[in-house]
């Protein structure tokens, strides 16, 4: 049984109301917002006390409208007549008054309790629009308030508003029925009597509704109600009768009369409540978009965008960088000279600090990335990017909608996975899925950076923008193969909203790079901590103690002779001795299983171990590389650099390339595999992980043999 001290509100509203923002707002949530489609792409919860009463706030996914024709509105739709909540909050962008309207209009149909929420209301009233907000209330029989998410303006208003229609303290509430004109009005009346006649079971939704559904041939509806209908021939030939009413006197589809209805409806609210029409706020907009979504000019300025943030990415993170790495190199020589030898200081100065450090010092590189994406997306300029690459993702078989999970996916390939929902289309949700673990998370970066950075200088930044060009152009080679072998079904025609141009708020700025950055430094702490012990301990154990003897007598003759050089030989024996305890040792055994695999790649052992590691995490490969070579040097080389150690091991530039190839194309993590489990099956997520494994071979086999045959 329900509490009564406890109200369940649901969150709704069109993508980039500030849906998100004002979820946060009430909880202290700090949740992804971003001013573009597919943030939100399924329901969250949060709690605030009110004075007595405990709110569970649900965030439902941004959505345009309830039809269930994608997942997001789905799981949406599903939330609202199943979960029943006490009420909703709408959240609409004010400056879209009747597009937002339109979801406003299916919330009251269905019978539930609303808050209007008018959302961003200083830029309403910046552009010179005025609104009858107490004669909106009245239309739309709810409380109307007016909010700045991003400040924190109003939301305490707001949450009283959800007490005071909780408590039924409204005078205004009430819920009217939403006209479609006169025709199909008369039409929904007789339908709906003849439902409650019919004794059809409703659930928790209303007569009305549940006949402006059926009349809409609603396939949801349909599966829901279809076997009860079929036994009321009554129910079931007066909604064909109507139907067929409407396609001879209004010359349409049903759903499309319906539609035009809802327009009318919001049009002529509109009207009444708008007393002066602002200035339009998307002018300034438009004459922006003349040049970013120009249908020539708009692809090289992307490139050009996306090729500076990866330039910053070096560039400005290059001296941080430095300073952690030298940080990193200096507590572990303190370390190695304060704690007694023995496997315990080995495990802390190689083990832990080596693998853990090894992927630390790319922290700031990582902040710069996520603070570039950031902008691009709260400014409003990814769903640019996503409209200009609509027709070249039709070439692929997609829509410019499949561009907002890969826009995602430089960032983490998970939540990119779970917007593919927002996609209408099951096949271009697997298409899309499939073709993520091509687009360079952030997880890869370090790898990238960290072999750039050692082989290339100061053409790094250059190396691994080539990198994410090639990850493009295999997504459009391979998404070509699909459409022409197992995917042949022509994509759902796409409309693309563009949303306002916004400035970034210092405080979402914050939030997004600090969540982003949270699961990083987490993963240092998790995966690649534990990640770094085991690979720490394969390479410890067994002890080579045979060899060993050997070397120790050696370095013994040595250390007693007089010859000046002695120092050099004693150095060169230790070393040799280390190494060949490493080769011996399990993960040796493993890595020189691997090798004649890796090898026509131009890998060493050292590196195939790193791929097979990188499967849990990508950062473990650098995390695996710096245990390895750490362990592979004496003491005195402990301040020495990562890349320094790989340069020294006889890595070619034209194998270090080819290795960042395989680490692009390769299989994905173990939390991608399982989100592509979730969302597409377990087929499909056997068929990617082989798929991409043998392509990652093929390709960096490929990119190889031609660097050797014309001599890079």
């Amino acid at each position: 049984m329900k509490n009564d001290r406890e109200i369940l509100v649901a969150l709704a509203g069109n993508p980039n109301s500030g849906k998100t923002s004002i979820f946060n707002a009430l909880t202290g949530a700090r949740h992804k917002v971003g001013n573009f489609p597919g943030v939100t792409v399924e329901k969250r919860t949060g709690t605030v006390y009110a004075e007595p009463y405990n709110i569970i706030i649900v965030d439902l996914p941004g959505t345009y409208s309830l039809t269930a024709q994608s997942l997001d509105e789905k799981v949406a739709r599903d939330f609202l007549l199943k979960e029943s909540p006490d009420l909703v909050i709408n959240v609409i962008d004010g400056g879209c008054l009747e597009r937002s309207l339109y979801l406003t209009t299916q919330l009251i149909a269905m019978g539930l309790d609303v808050v209007i929420d008018i959302n961003m209301w200083d830029e309403l009233v910046k552009s010179g629009q005025s609104m009858d907000i107490d004669k909106l209330s009245v239309l739309l029989g709810a409380p109307v308030v007016t909010t700045v998410a991003s400040k924190g303006e109003g939301v305490q208003k707001l949450l009283q508003a959800v007490i005071d229609l909780y408590e039924n303290k409204h005078t205004v509430h009430h819920h009217p029925p939403v006209s479609y004109g006169s025709q199909l009005d008369d039409l929904i009346v007789e339908i709906a009597a003849e439902i409650e006649k019919s004794g059809l079971p409703l659930a928790n939704s209303n007569s009305r509704w549940i006949a402006v559904k059926l009349l809409e041939d609603d396939v949801e509806i349909k599966a829901q109600y279809g076997a009860d209908i079929e036994k009321r021939p009554h129910l079931r030939d007066k909604i064909a009768h109507a139907q067929k009413h409407i396609k001879a006197t209004i010359s349409l589809d049903p759903y499309l009369a319906f539609e035009e209805g809802r327009l009318g409806y919001v049009a002529g609210i509109v009207r009444e409540v708008v007393k002066k029409r602002s200035v339009n706020r998307m002018q300034l907009s438009t004459q922006i978009d003349n040049f970013f979504t120009h249908p020539f000019l708009g692809y090289p300025l992307f490139l050009l965008i996306m090729w500076l943030i990866f330039y910053a990415t070096f560039a400005v993170g290059q001296a941080p960088m430095n300073a952690i790495e030298t940080a990193v190199g200096w507590l572990q020589a303190l370390l190695d000279g304060a704690l007694p030898p023995g496997p315990w200081r080995d495990l802390i100065v190689h083990g832990i600090i080596g693998g853990v450090g090894a992927v630390i010092v790319f922290l700031p590189n990582i902040v710069i990335l996520f603070f570039g994406i950031s902008l691009l997306e709260d400014s409003g300029y990814m769903a640019r990017a996503a409209f200009i690459t609509d027709r070249p993702m039709h070439f692929l078989g997609l829509h410019g909608k499949s561009f907002i999970p890969m826009l995602m996916g430089f960032g983490c390939t998970v939540p990119a996975i779970m917007a593919t929902r927002t996609l209408e289309s099951h096949r271009d949700r697997v298409v899309t899925t499939l073709l993520l673990p091509m687009v360079s998370c952030s997880a890869k970066l370090p790898v990238y950076i960290l072999v750039a950075g050692a082989f290339f200088g100061a053409f790094a930044g250059h190396v691994v923008f080539s990198i994410y060009i090639v990850g493009i152009v295999m997504a459009i080679i391979i998404a070509r193969i699909y459409r022409r072998t197992l995917f042949k079904k022509e994509s759902l025609p796409f409309v693309m909203e563009l949303p306002p141009y916004r400035w970034p708020t210092g405080k979402s700025l914050v939030i997004h790079i600090w969540e982003r950055t949270k699961i990083y430094l987490q993963k240092m702490g998790g995966v690649i901590l534990i990640a770094s012990v085991i690979l720490w301990a394969l390479g410890y154990f067994p002890r080579n103690t045979h060899y060993s003897r050997n070397y120790e007598v050696e370095i013994q003759l040595w250390q007693n002779s007089v010859d000046p050089q002695a120092p050099e030989h004693i150095k060169t024996l230790q070393r040799q001795m280390v190494y060949e305890d490493l080769e011996h040792s399990y993960i040796g055994r493993i890595g020189k299983f691997l090798e004649p695999v890796f090898k026509p790649l131009g890998f060493n052992w050292q590196m195939s171990v790193s791929l097979l590691t990188g499967f849990a995490a990508k950062e473990v490969v650098v995390s695996t590389l710096g245990v390895l070579y750490q362990m592979g040097d004496d003491a005195e080389d402990e301040t020495v650099s990562l890349a320094a150690k790989l340069r020294a091991d006889g890595i070619t530039g034209l194998s270090a390339y080819t290795f960042l190839v395989f680490i692009l194309l390769y299989t994905a993590c173990v939390a991608t595999i399982l989100a592509m489990k979730r969302e597409i099956g377990v087929r499909w997520m056997l068929f990617s992980i082989i798929f991409q494994t043998a392509l990652a071979w093929l390709v960096s086999f490929i990119v190889y043999q031609a660097g050797v045959l014309t001599g890079f």
